[in-house]
């Protein structure tokens, strides 16, 4: 099959006309319950060297939401700070690393991860399509907001130097980065990897690889549910969030990605509004996406817009 090169794919994404009401509607709810964070130092895994804490807040139809946050034993407030939003099937971590750089790090696990899986859990195989014919109760209703709130928590803490947020993931996680830096305009820095639920069902037509092949399987058995399905993504589509996004941002897409196709990879990256925007195609690499070729700069990104050690 010819494929027209991946720079020159034509989206198929379009807005929904009440996108921005429907979305308002959904935080007005969410912005009805208080965030209650609760955070508990960890005595197992905190070091010498950084403090690491269990966090627990509350989001969307008051479900409890986990994470793990690490903040240097060192340090002099307030700080910058990173979230980091978890891949499709991968849990969050404990991101000591970043805190021994000197931020204050945050790694949310949304509804359904680990930590967050007591009240929804659709399992994976399982999230992309629950709920899929209803906008109003899809599972990415509450997982979205769920990232969205992660950026409340940091700035409910006194460390943090609220001017200095960053937000960062890969994959599903560079999918959420994108939508978060759209929806909270407090995030000052944005690195997507491989982002994923972007042109979704672009992305359907593209490749044959789960998670993206879950939709396949579900049209497979409900053929005559196709119209309501396209309907309800339209809705979390993150290109169309992704006109929102006015922060610095890199995206790094594998143009040999069997999972996120560079195709959509780059309709993404043409849909943010940023003025302050730069993708890096990384020829050669599946879904790693540049791998450890991009990290330094990822690094080097966050260094300057959070001004690390200023």
């Amino acid at each position: 099959m010819n494929r027209t090169p991946p720079d020159r794919d034509a989206s198929k994404v379009a807005m929904p006309p009440d996108f921005d009401d429907f979305w308002q509607r959904v935080m007005d709810q969410a912005d009805g319950i208080p965030l209650n964070p609760e955070v508990v130092q960890d005595p197992l895994r905190t070091t010498e060297h950084v403090d690491v804490y269990r966090v627990h807040y509350d989001s969307l139809d008051h479900v409890r939401i986990f994470g793990w946050y690490c903040l240097p034993r060192e340090r002099e407030a307030p700080l910058p700070a990173i979230l980091t939003l978890p891949g499709y099937n991968a849990e969050p971590g404990i991101p000591r690393d970043l805190a021994l750089r000197g931020y204050a790090a945050f790694d949310a696990a949304p509804r359904g991860k680990v930590g967050s899986h007591r009240q929804f859990n659709p399992g994976y195989p399982g999230l992309l399509t629950h709920n899929i014919v209803d906008r109003n109760t899809y599972g990415y209703r509450g997982f979205y907001v769920d990232a969205w709130r992660a950026v409340d928590f940091l700035l409910s803490r006194g460390e943090v130097d609220p001017k200095r947020i960053g937000v960062r993931g890969g994959s599903q996680g560079g999918g959420l980065t994108i939508t978060t830096a759209a929806m909270r305009q407090e995030v000052r820095a944005a690195s997507a990897s491989v982002p994923y639920l972007c042109g979704i069902m672009d992305a359907v037509e593209l490749t044959d690889t789960y998670p993206y092949y879950e939709i396949t399987e579900y049209l497979r058995v409900y053929p005559d549910r196709r119209e309501e399905v396209e309907y309800t993504l339209s809705y979390f589509d993150v290109n169309n969030f992704a006109g929102r996004v006015r922060c610095p941002i890199i995206i790094n897409i594998g143009l040999q990605d069997p999972v996120c196709p560079p195709e959509t990879g780059y309709a993404v990256f043409e849909a943010i509004g940023s003025a302050d925007k730069k993708l890096y195609p990384y020829d050669g690499y599946g879904h790693g996406g540049g791998g450890d070729v991009h990290a330094p700069i990822i690094d080097k990104f966050f260094r300057t817009h959070l001004k690390l050690g200023s």
